[in-house]
C-alpha cells in the first residue's frame, strides 16, 4: 500500500465521508479480485490539489462574499489483473462500483477508469469555500 496525501488539505463532513467510503471501496475491490492467484500486489492512493480559484458570490444575500475554489484529484490504482472491459461506468452491475459512482456524483465530480497495466481510478471534484 503506497500513500501519497499533498500535506494541508481539510474537508468538511460533506467531501471527508464521501471521499473515505469511496477510497474503502476501491481499495476493497483491489484486495479482492486484483490480485487473485498472485502472492503480491501493490495499491496506491494519491490525493492532491489541481488548482485553485478565486471568485466573487454574487447570488443575492451573499453580499458578494469572496470564494475559493480548489480542485483536488483523487487516484485510487493498483497493478492487479485490471477490471475486465464489460465493466460501463455509466451503467455499473455491481453494487460497490454503483456506490463509487452514486458518492462521485453526491461530490459533483468525476470519475475516470483507465485499465492499462492493472486498474486505476482517477477522481476530479472541485470544492468551494467562502473566505
Amino acid at each position: 500500500m503506497d500513500v501519497d496525501l499533498e500535506e494541508n488539505i481539510f474537508f468538511d463532513m460533506d467531501i471527508a465521508v464521501p471521499l473515505g467510503i469511496i477510497i474503502n471501496e476501491l481499495v476493497s475491490n483491489s484486495l479482492k479480485y486484483a490480485f487473485v492467484d498472485r502472492d503480491n500486489g501493490r495499491i496506491q492512493i494519491k490525493l492532491c490539489r489541481a488548482e485553485s480559484r478565486k471568485s466573487k458570490d454574487n447570488r443575492a444575500g451573499n453580499n458578494n462574499e469572496d470564494l475559493i475554489s480548489d480542485d483536488f484529484i483523487l487516484t485510487v490504482l493498483d497493478n492487479g489483473i485490471g477490471m475486465p472491459e464489460s465493466l460501463d461506468l455509466e451503467n455499473p452491475g455491481g453494487l460497490g462500483i454503483q456506490l463509487v459512482t452514486t458518492l462521485v456524483d453526491q461530490l459533483e465530480g468525476k470519475v475516470e477508469l483507465k485499465r492499462d497495466s492493472g486498474t486505476e481510478f482517477t477522481i476530479r471534484f472541485t470544492v468551494v469555500e467562502k473566505k
